[in-house]
């Protein structure tokens, strides 16, 4: 999930370099980030977190206004890596990274918050599924599909037909086209896109009706931080839910038929109408479907 904030939200210095950037045209995407940070992690020794921050972001332009979502690699590596010690044993863990790169990561990132109180992700992320409290930020007629093999105009690098895009299971993009801002997709793309303000009112009345309808739990808990995490923005920022690698993993019959977005409001809209056998009917079948999804990460 992506925050978009218009180029007047960032301050000088900052501002001026993204103008400039944002000016340069085709540039690095998605793809290109995931690869480099697997060629870090199979360093000898692994690099779990780049040295340097990183000076790139998604750029994308509506009505005339110029937005970007800055990639924040570095912060973001931070984070994952926390989250990778809450989940992996320690033996595979020590493994993967091995104890003086997770010492040396976590004294650089104690410093760095020292100095960066304020400091966010423009990018949360989330490996193998998707949350169901992030669906509720958007709409049903908010959502973006593309199927595959459909020209289309993208922003940041354009990838040569035939390959790739996505940053998931069997993607790659080595070759590159800088002649044209149009490519024709080798995969489907899903996504919702909506205004700042729709996903707080949204998250908002969502938040709302959980707390009084649920005992306190994960799933409440997980609304208000997302509710947080938006209050951090441009009031006229954009708030963007890309499936991202996930197209490769799920076929595609299955993302044509997908309506998260629309089965999480209306499983809120039963439990504000004191239906909760209507609303457990719409959990249910969402968190089974992307069980199944999530689940693909232990086959063989």
């Amino acid at each position: 999930m992506r925050v978009y904030e218009p180029l007047a939200a960032f301050a000088e210095p900052e501002r001026s370099y993204w103008q400039s950037y944002a000016a340069e045209g085709p540039r690095l995407g998605a793809v290109d980030e995931h690869r480099a940070r697997l060629a870090d992690l199979t360093a000898v020794p692994p690099l779990a977190v780049p040295e340097q921050e990183s000076r790139d972001a998604f750029v994308h332009e509506a009505d005339g206004v110029l937005y970007l979502c800055p990639w924040r690699t570095r912060l973001r590596s931070w984070l994952a890596l926390s989250e990778l010690t809450d989940e992996l044993p320690p033996s595979l863990l020590d493994a993967v990274v091995p104890p003086v790169v997770r010492a040396q990561a976590e004294s650089d990132w104690d410093r760095w918050r020292a100095q960066h109180p304020d400091g966010r992700p423009w990018i949360l992320t989330s490996t193998w599924s998707i949350p169901v409290r992030w669906f509720l930020l958007f709409a049903e007629e908010e959502r973006e599909y593309i199927p595959a093999g459909t020209e289309t105009e993208v922003e940041g690098v354009v990838e040569a037909p035939g390959h790739e895009d996505g940053d998931g299971p069997g993607s790659s993009a080595d070759a590159r086209e800088e002649s044209t801002g149009v490519k024709r997709s080798s995969a489907p793309v899903l996504r919702y896109r909506t205004p700042m303000a729709q996903a707080r009112r949204r998250v908002a009345r969502g938040f709302r009706v959980l707390r009084e309808t649920l005992d306190a739990g994960p799933l409440v808990d997980g609304v208000e931080e997302v509710g947080r995490w938006l209050e951090e923005f441009h009031p006229r920022s954009l708030v963007e839910l890309d499936y991202g690698g996930l197209v490769h993993a799920i076929p595609e019959q299955r993302l044509v038929a997908d309506r998260s977005a629309e089965e999480v409001a209306e499983g809120v809209a039963a439990l504000r109408e004191g239906d909760p056998v209507r609303a457990g009917r719409y959990y249910r079948a969402l968190t089974e479907r992307w069980r199944r999804v999530q689940e693909l990460q232990f086959a063989n």
